[in-house]
């Protein structure tokens, strides 16, 4: 769980509060050490993928200690030696773990220059720190980190009080750094858990059942490609070979000679949302605010669906396993290497202490994707041939059809305003799967082999986080608009015809979609501009200032109709406590929906790397547009079908809108992550782009033609 699900959950304690994850890591040399060659290591429990977090926490630890940054060596994580910071997730990152790090090398700062003081009587004071020499005030260097690297100064737990730099003071972040990850990757130079290689290793690769629920029935008999091997536990079934090509052929043939008992177990594909209101569910209260009104003069009800969609991750899934005697260690792209092990603790029986995970970078997994099913599918095999290492990549078709998939939702709202369009009432009731089905979290293990190996497990319906923790189904289904009277419901369901778990913005997908595709419907009923409905309904003063910002690089006032262009815009703050941002689209609706441009404002509280937030912010908008426009989970009554780049289309690179994107600085103020606040807005934007266009509301995702025809025989 991540770190603010994690205090939700424990409550508070009696320990002094420290910033960040550090609260739960206290010990100063879990977070960094000094080497005598001059370089810091810093051991952040945040992993890298592909957004870069690994610059920013190292431009945070050189400026609190006052070196260049090359010198920042990052270790990457790994059990049992890394700080458990929960998962890489929900854009907290730079709040958890940063400001874990600045705190740490801002006390560990501190401690040096405190021993430099006492041995040479120069005042601590006076002593100036640069690039990790002590300088006196007459420009003697007095000492530096490197000549105590070995005095274990750092062996001991961090304590409370800000020690940090104050913004004015800050020289290296607040600078757009170049990406520390980036050479290696674009120079092709091995990076990546994929091009690991290990003497003697073999390669596996998995078969998956004819249908979810499946069991392995029979398996006939006869010779595989370069000697293969079979593995099999229950209905877990796979090919192990010494050459990668010779393992893909074996899967392939041993596919062809698997019987398997199955049975319908999806609803038909046409009436998900049918099959969910039937379904089983737990009902909840989100927020409920009871006001007196008057009689409405406007009213809109609405649904919008959204269905299944997944991660269309470029590369796929891996990891590499050895089982020597009692131990196994595994190398693998988990976004959560302490909550995987406790998943991997239940599936394979096993103490934690047997289980070693070191975190390698993989594809962009946008949220929960098939990481961390992997490494239990290497760790299986590797169980069966001890001391050989077991490479396991998944096929396109596994990580499209067989990784988690972000839940379908029903989102229906009604929002009554008076005759000015003034909001009087708003109701949102929120239908869906739960968004996590991380390991870590439950008495079951989650993962994709633990309820077809051998003696398995049931599996486990997916949960969705308190408020506290982000939520899931939930997020950002309070809108941010001032309305006297709100209720804002949740049903989660408990039957899981497809496993379920986080995709990149989770449930804010789709209620900001909802929440402002109704505030541009009140805003044309009452004959008022989108954008001046939004602002005088807005009473927090940095939503008004992402939406104005948005406004004017769009030159919204200006903007002229013509024929087959729409412009539409959005604004919201991500689960209502972290970062803000409003999107402008502009489209452009032909045979198809094209985004044609899109300009954003964000305001992430202190930016650490300028250059990174934008990426994120712009790389989230692009994300955003291929979800809403290209992107749902096609199956039949057995299993997905969509398991191509054909039948499960992405945006490509020739439709890629042109991206404004903006920063609104605020060097004071806390650090709130980049990389999940601008999709809703974008995919919202897009929506009453098309409606200003068309003139029509689309209500069902994605906007395909056959949708947005939908809608014009609905009105």
């Amino acid at each position: 769980m991540n770190l603010a699900f994690r205090n939700a959950v424990q409550g508070g304690d009696d320990k002094p509060k420290l910033p960040g994850s550090l609260h739960v890591n206290r010990r100063l040399d879990q977070w960094l050490s000094i080497q005598p060659e001059g370089t810091v290591t810093i051991t952040p429990g945040k992993v890298e993928l592909g957004q870069g977090i690994l610059t920013a926490l190292s431009q945070i630890a050189a400026e609190e200690l006052d070196v260049a940054l090359p010198r920042i060596v990052v270790r990457p994580a790994s059990t049992p030696s890394s700080p458990d910071e929960a998962v890489t997730s929900g854009s907290l990152s730079v709040q958890e773990s940063g400001m874990a790090l600045r705190h740490a090398c801002a006390e560990a700062r501190g401690i040096f220059v405190g021993v430099i003081a006492q041995r040479t009587g120069v005042s601590r004071d006076e002593i100036a720190v640069q690039d990790g020499d002590f300088v006196a005030p007459d420009g003697r260097v007095i000492g530096s980190y490197w000549s105590m690297a070995d005095a274990a100064l750092l062996d001991l737990e961090a304590t409370p009080g800000d020690r940090a730099k104050p913004a004015s003071a800050r020289r290296i972040t607040g600078t757009s750094a170049p990406r520390l990850d980036l050479p290696a990757k674009i120079f092709g130079q091995p990076r990546f858990v994929h091009d690991m290689r290990l003497p003697g290793m073999l390669h596996a690769r998995m078969v998956r059942p004819a249908a979810r629920g499946a069991t392995l029935a029979a398996l006939r008999e006869g010779p595989l490609p370069g000697g293969a091997a079979i593995f099999r536990s229950g209905s877990v079934l796979a090919a192990v070979a010494a050459q990668e090509h010779h393992a893909e052929a074996a899967a392939t043939r041993l596919a062809s000679r698997a019987t398997w008992d199955a049975t319908d177990t999806l609803p038909e594909e046409h009436a998900i949302a049918a099959w969910m209101e039937a379904a089983p569910r737990e009902d909840s209260s989100v927020l409920e605010r009871a006001a007196e009104t008057p009689e409405p003069a406007r009213r809109i009800t609405r649904r919008f669906f959204r269905p299944f969609i997944t991660h269309g991750s470029i590369g796929t899934s891996c990891a590499i396993a050895i089982w020597d005697g009692e131990q196994v260690e595994i190398w693998c792209h988990s976004q959560g290497i302490y909550n995987l092990r406790a998943d991997l603790t239940k599936a394979l029986r096993m103490p934690a202490e047997a289980i070693l995970i070191h975190h390698m970078e993989g594809a962009g997994c946008y949220g929960h994707n098939g990481a961390d099913d992997v490494a239990l599918d290497a760790a299986l095999i590797a169980r069966a041939h001890p001391g050989t290492p077991i490479r396991v990549l998944w096929s396109r078709a596994e990580e499209l059809a067989w990784g988690p998939a972000s839940p379908a939702m029903i989102v229906d709202v009604a929002a009554e305003a008076d005759e000015a369009g003034t909001l009087l009432r708003w109701s949102q009731k929120v239908l869906s799967n739960g968004h996590s089905g991380r390991p870590g979290r439950g008495a079951l293990p989650t993962l994709l082999a633990a309820s077809m190996m051998e003696d398995g497990f049931a599996v486990p319906p997916a949960i969705n986080p308190p408020l506290a923790g982000g939520g899931g189904a939930q997020r950002n289904a309070v809108p941010p608009y001032r309305v006297p009277a709100l209720t804002v419901d949740m049903a989660r369901i408990t039957a899981m015809p497809l496993r379920t778990s986080a995709l990149r913005g989770l449930g804010a997908l789709v209620n900001v979609w909802a929440i402002e595709s109704v505030m541009d419907e009140l805003a044309a009923q009452a004959g008022e501009d989108p954008l001046a409905h939004r602002l005088r309904h807005l009473d927090d003063a940095r939503s008004r200032d992402v939406l104005a910002r948005a406004a004017a690089m769009a030159d919204w006032p200006n903007r002229v109709k013509r024929d087959g262009i729409g412009m539409g815009l959005a604004v919201s703050r991500y689960k209502g406590s972290g970062a803000w941002c409003a999107a402008v689209a502009e489209i452009e609706a032909g045979e198809t929906i094209r985004c044609r441009r899109l300009w954003l404002a964000a305001d992430v509280g202190e930016v650490v790397n300028p250059d990174g937030s934008l990426n994120q912010i712009e790389g989230g908008a692009i994300q955003a547009t291929s979800l809403c426009l290209l992107e749902a989970v096609r199956h039949d009554a057995r299993n997905v079908t969509s398991d191509s780049w054909e039948t499960y289309p992405i945006l490509r690179f020739t439709d890629v809108p042109r991206v404004q994107a903006e920063l609104i600085a605020r060097p004071e103020a806390p650090p709130l992550g980049a990389g999940e606040c601008s999709l809703g807005p974008v995919i919202a934007a897009i929506a009453n782009a098309i409606a200003d266009a068309l003139d029509v509301r689309v209500t069902r995702w994605p906007f395909t033609p056959e949708n947005i025809a939908r809608a014009m025989d609905d009105a």
